[in-house]
Parts: C-alpha cells; structure tokens; sequence
C-alpha cells in the first residue's frame, strides 16, 4: 500500500544525503517534499501540517547541535523515522482480557470493510495463541451474512454461534446476549461479535450498535475500516467515535494498491490506536499492527522483525533445529534442504510479500513485480525428480542423470543446470554466512527474483557464529561416489 509514499520518501533522502553538510534550507526543502508525498497519499491536511511543522522544528534544531563529520542526513532520518512512529500510535496496542472469562469483542464497521472475514482472521490470531474463541452471527440484515461466517468460521476452525438465519430474520441484540451465555457454558474465554453494517452511516446502524453495545458490554469494540477508502474511512471512524465509541481500530485491505491516507490519519483524527492490520485474503494474513514496523517500512527499511515472527511459525521447531544443527558442524546446505525451505516458505505467503518486508524492496519494486510464482513450482518439480543420493551430493549429477531429472520434471535440460548452477553458488554464500561474512546478494532463480538480490547488511550477520567459536573447516569430499562411500567409512 505505502509503495509510492515509500518512493517518494526515499528520494527525498537520498537527495538529502548526496549534498553532504546541510543547511536550514536543505531541511526547508526536504519538508516540502515529504509535505506534498503526504498530501498525494491523501493524508488529512491538518495531520500533514503538524507532522512536517515538528519535523522542520526538530530538523533544524538539531543542526546547531551536529557536529561537524556526522552523519547529518541519517540524524534527519531519524527524526522523520520517530515521528512517523507516533503519527501510527507509537506502540502497539494488544487486547485487553477481562479479569472474568469470557472477554467480548464487538466488531463495527460499514459493509465492505470485511468484517466477517476479519471476524475469522481474528478468532484464528487467538487461537493460535492457545485461547478458545467463538464467533457470534449477530449480522443479520445483510444477505448470507450469518451463512459467509458460518463458511469462514469452518474454514478457520472456530465454532460460530448462529442461532437465526439472518436475511434480515432474527433480533440481533438477543442474538449478542444469548452467545455470551452460550460461551460462558461451553467455556470459550473469547467471544468476538459480528454485528451488521451498513452503506453508510445512518441512525438506524448506529442504534442497533448501541442497543448491542449497551446489552453485551464488551470489553473491546474494534471498528474495521477499509484502508482503500482513504479519507472517506477516517469520517466514517469519527462519526461512529462521536454516536457509538470504540477501543480501537482494524485495517483491513493494507495489502490493496490505494495511498495509504486513512493509516496515517486515523490515528491522530480518532485519537484511538490501529490494534491489528489485514494484509491478504488467507486467514493467516492478519497481525497486531506494529507502528515502528510500518513507519520502517514506509521509510525503505524493511520489516524484518515481522518476516522472523512469520519465518517461526512457518518453520517448525524440528526443522529448525536440524539446520541450526547442520549449520554449526559445517554440513553442506543440501538440495534436500532447500525443498524444506520451500515447503515452509509457501505457509508465509508468496514471494512477493517475502520479499517485500527485506530492508531495500523498494530498489527491487519491478523485479518483485513481475516474478513468477510458478517458478518456484517449477523449481521444486526438478528436485523432486532428484534421487535422495543426487538431491545430497549435486556433484554427481552427469549427463545422463541430469537429461533423466530433466524428462522427469517436464522441463528442460538446460533449466536443470541453471539450476544446479544457481544452487551451487548458494551453497557457496551459505558457507560465507556460516563464518561470519555477509554475502553481496542471493543468486537470482533460488528464491530471488532474477537481477534482485539481497541488499548487503540485511541480514546483519545473524545468527553467525561469534569470533573465536567458528566450525571447524570441512575437508573437501571426491566427487567419484565410490571413492566418497570409502571417505565416509573411515
């Protein structure tokens, strides 16, 4: 979503950084230039005014205290960088439990902001935590409503307590009120509630929010807002804040193409915290919404904290053990390994959305763009046409093996020695990882797409071995499978 905003705020800076000693006009400037990418991305006026009037203020104040040699451009930075974090809420802002079980969560919102499927996404984020959710169908004026949380509550394994068929069927105050009792007896410790919406904001909505409100007192009201509507999703939110109150605010769509205003606004127009952000349509694309991580990913940083938390979901606790493992010894990274890796990188999300969180995505927008999914299809067809021995030891992959893997895999031959190829140079930055070093970029086609890479540092040498504990040194195996068998032995 925060694409073009990205852009713009990185070309602002890098101009800032190629003129070396600033001075109160180059920050003068600057300002201008993030004041109109704000404005463009349909940010509230007073929002922007305030932002860049305190950007402008502690910019230019902090010339007079920089010394000459600094790094002046990165201090600008920042100062941009922290109050964008406050512009999103400074931190983030978790549910609060009910000291009594169950705690009740009202949904609000218009039609179309995707509430029901929030709804699920939801229920799905607490349990995955180990909490015993259930949704209650109190929508019961728009068409199948009760019926679509039905389908997204089994799709996300959450019990849906519909005791009406909806179809504008059925009072939606006994409905909220009856689920509570429901919950409390069956012993589900959260009960999030579905309520109707509406085209727009009328009487008739906001007192039906209300008699619900008044008759379940839930501990959160979230109102879900579509982050596609821009300005028109920030009136809507201070018009329900002033008829029926809420604790806090979803986004739903962040991964749609509109400029972003509404995030950006919202926060300092409602005076109420975004809680969680939507990015996709799989249940699993939904997340506590961090304001540090989006500022950085605003600002062409990345957002590796959130690939980490995905990566550990994706990656079960044995899998990664075994390659933390292997990884210490100083074992090959296989070929073997590199299916698993697939295998749990296709739980995270597409390649594109990976990719998107690594610190300088920006500089690879195109590249992200246009990768083909299916290569990461086609790719996997030829190492599974590998044997386990070939899939271990590429070396021994000759003409007649690779022509075999080739027929196997319906692709061609001259595929699987790029293949191989591309491998055995990522076998050689694994190994550059593996004592410390930070390798220049992935090889496009082994996750990348082609002409991308990682930009240096973005790893920051994580998870290297400290200096002074390094593996010791393989030596090196003959690539004649007789003479390797004999190695192997003794």
């Amino acid at each position: 979503m925060f694409e073009s905003l990205g852009n713009r705020f990185s070309n602002a800076f890098a101009s800032l950084r190629s003129r070396g000693k600033l001075s109160n006009s180059d920050i003068s400037t600057v300002c201008q230039e993030i004041r109109q990418a704000l404005l463009d991305a349909d940010v509230a006026l007073s929002v922007v005014e305030d932002f860049v009037t305190r950007i402008e203020v502690e910019a230019k104040a902090a010339l007079l205290d920089l010394q000459a040699g600094t790094n002046q451009a990165q201090a600008i930075f920042e100062i941009v960088n922290q109050a964008l974090i406050e512009l999103l809420g400074s931190q983030a802002r978790r549910v609060r439990l009910a000291k009594v079980a169950p705690t009740v969560i009202m949904l609000a919102g218009l039609q179309g902001a995707g509430k029901t499927t929030l709804a699920g996404k939801l229920a799905k984020y607490f349990a995955d935590q180990g909490d015993t959710p259930i949704l209650v169908a109190s929508d019961l004026q728009r068409p199948n409503a009760v019926t679509q949380l039905q389908v997204v509550g089994e799709s996300a394994g959450i019990p849906v307590f519909a005791p009406q068929p909806g179809n504008g069927v059925g009072n939606p105050v006994a409905v909220a009120r009856e689920g509570i009792e429901f919950a409390k007896a069956k012993l589900h410790n959260i009960v999030i509630v579905d309520t109707a919406g509406r085209l727009g904001v009328d009487e008739e909505l906001m007192q039906e929010a209300k008699d619900i409100r008044d008759a379940i007192s839930p501990d959160e009201i979230l109102f879900v807002v579509d982050a596609m509507t821009g300005q028109d999703a920030v009136r809507t939110a201070q018009a329900f804040q002033e008829g029926v109150g809420f604790d806090g605010v979803v986004l739903t769509k962040l991964d749609g193409d509109a400029r972003g205003g509404a995030a950006l606004s919202i926060v300092t127009q409602t005076g109420r915290p975004i809680m969680f952000a939507s990015t996709g349509e799989k249940l699993a694309d939904f997340d506590l919404f961090h304001p540090d991580r989006m500022a950085s990913r605003i600002l062409g940083m990345g957002d590796v904290a959130t690939l980490a938390e995905q990566a550990k979901k994706a990656f079960s606790g044995e899998s990664a053990a075994k390659m933390e493992e292997k990884f210490a010894r100083g074992d090959d990274f296989t070929l073997e390994d590199f299916l698993e890796q697939i295998a749990a990188m296709s739980k995270m999300g597409s390649m594109g959305k990976i990719l998107s969180m690594l610190p300088g995505a920006a500089a690879m927008k195109k590249q992200i763009d246009n990768f083909d999914e299916s290569e990461i299809v086609r790719t996997k067809a030829i190492v599974q046409s590998m044997t386990p021995a070939e899939r271990r030891d590429p070396k021994v992959l000759n003409g007649s093996r690779r022509a075999r893997i080739a027929a196997g895999s319906g692709r061609q031959v001259s595929e699987v020695n790029s293949l191989v190829e591309r491998f055995t140079q990522a076998q050689k930055m694994m190994k550059q990882m593996r004592n410390g070093k930070v390798p220049a970029g992935l090889p496009a086609g082994m996750g990348l797409p082609p002409g991308a890479s990682i930009p240096p540092g973005a790893f920051g040498g994580m998870n290297a071995p400290k200096k002074g504990n390094q593996p010791a040194k393989k030596k090196s195996r003959s690539g004649n499978p007789a003479k390797r068998a004999l190695e192997e032995q003794g």
